[in-house]
């Protein structure tokens, strides 16, 4: 692993004071590129091209002002990993399947992401490994390798942002863009061991992005340190995000709940809650029975929204996927018309929680560790760790993944709550380093 400090204010810093050159981190980025098992972190990499892109940003001029003092923003300089579900120009889009790098071949323009983190002067590392379609939540890819966690020899890193969450922990890239869509942020960063970040459904522009359900997907990241969560929120803000509010409590859910968890991840549980009332939250145990239905209500609609993207090409796909994919594709439209009331109704429903707590919190999955080759019965597998994942998707809410020792925490607020929630996130994240 890299001898540099590997988060982001740290590193912003020395790139600031010209100590460090964004020619000499791309080039350490790429030296620890592809270190999982398989070699597959990466599914695009071009390192002639990531050294031109930091020496563009290092020709980006010098300024006053801004969250390093030389008038640049948060990420510039700095190396960033881009999930392979967003448009690259001169790149493939794969979409974590052959079909969709073959049949579309090379991106002439960015996708608005793109585009946008590279007027920051980010630079990009490469296009990451994910589960096919980002219609997964274990890693595995039967075409491009199953992502192993750098470091290990058999542990999944989870989905469907795997790549992502392998490119941070081999120090190849800072922080990595993701997406999440009933999870694939919030199951890596616990899996893994790192902190992510789900923004608020609507946030971001999906031009030159491949969608899976649109009522759900959502961008995000994953990275290391807490403390750096605020300058992440940047690349898909709203236009005219409010001021931050203090938060003064949250919710936890109530242990019944957790009766599937593995006893060391209820153990992490309760220590975050602790954490929080530590800075002076408010604590607040919640029934959510009727959580039951949310995979009920949210695997047909996604399937269904998933089933109109891919129409005409299902055969393509692996069996578990083409599936699903059929599935929702023979739903009828008063089935459809009765999952999207089903569906206002619990957002309705979460939308009065978040007003009465602020913010609630429970495990990102009930597991601490996915083994390759031995995920059995992948359905299961699936609709337990979605049971975790879906109630914050359907709701569209912020949402960040807190690591713990083992397992991660997900922290949700409000929608538009996002930057509360990153400096909240900030302020634990410098808590811990005090202890």
């Amino acid at each position: 692993m890299t001898s540099l400090p590997w988060n982001l204010r740290d590193l912003r810093r020395a790139l600031a004071s010209s100590a460090l050159q964004p020619t000499q981190l791309a080039d350490e980025a790429m030296a620890h590129s592809n270190q999982s098992p398989h070699r597959n972190t990466y599914l695009w990499q071009d390192a002639a091209w990531t050294r031109s892109e930091a020496a563009h940003a290092a020709a980006m001029p010098r300024g006053d002002g801004g969250p390093f003092a030389d008038g640049r923003g948060a990420l510039w300089g700095l190396p960033i990993s881009v999930k392979d579900c967003f448009d690259l120009a001169g790149a493939p889009t794969t979409c974590g399947v052959h079909f969709y790098r073959d049949r579309n071949g090379i991106t002439a323009q960015d996708s608005w992401l793109v585009e946008r983190l590279r007027a920051m002067g980010a630079v990009i590392v490469g296009k990451t490994h994910l589960h096919a379609l980002a219609y997964g939540i274990t890693g595995e890819n039967p075409e491009f390798g199953d992502c192993i966690q750098p470091g290990t020899v058999d542990a999944l890193t989870g989905g469907s942002s795997s790549g992502a969450a392998a490119s941070v922990m081999e120090g190849s890239a800072v922080a990595a863009i993701g997406t999440d869509t009933g999870g694939s942020v919030r199951v890596p960063a616990a899996l893994c061991g790192l902190a992510g970040y789900r923004s608020s459904l609507g946030r971001g522009d999906w031009r030159g992005a491949a969608h899976l359900a649109e009522s759900f997907d959502t961008m995000g990241w994953l990275f290391r340190d807490l403390e750096d969560a605020p300058l992440l929120a940047a690349p898909f803000a709203a236009a005219t995000a409010a001021a931050p509010r203090a938060f003064t409590r949250f919710a936890y859910v109530n242990e019944n709940f957790l009766h599937d968890c593995e006893p060391q991840i209820v153990n992490s549980y309760r220590s975050a809650i602790r954490e929080l009332q530590s800075l002076g939250l408010e604590a607040h145990p919640i029934e959510v029975d009727w959580w039951a239905d949310s995979i009920d209500i949210f695997a047909p609609l996604q399937a269904s929204e998933a089933a109109r993207v891919h129409a005409g090409n299902f055969e393509h796909f692996e069996k578990p996927i083409r599936e699903r994919l059929e599935w929702g594709a023979s739903l009828s439209a008063e089935e459809i018309s009765t999952l999207r009331r089903r569906h206002a109704e619990f957002r309705a429903r979460m939308d009065e929680l978040f007003a009465a707590h602020e913010l609630v919190m429970l495990p990102c999955a009930p597991i601490a560790k996915l083994t390759a080759g031995h995920v059995s019965a992948v359905a299961d597998v699936r609709k337990r760790l979605l049971r975790y994942t879906s109630p914050f998707s359907l709701a569209g809410v912020p949402t960040v993944a807190i690591p713990c020792s083992p397992g991660g925490m997900q922290l949700a607020a409000a929608r538009e709550d996002d930057e509360a929630l990153l400096a909240l996130a900030a302020q634990l994240g410098a808590r811990r380093k005090m202890l």
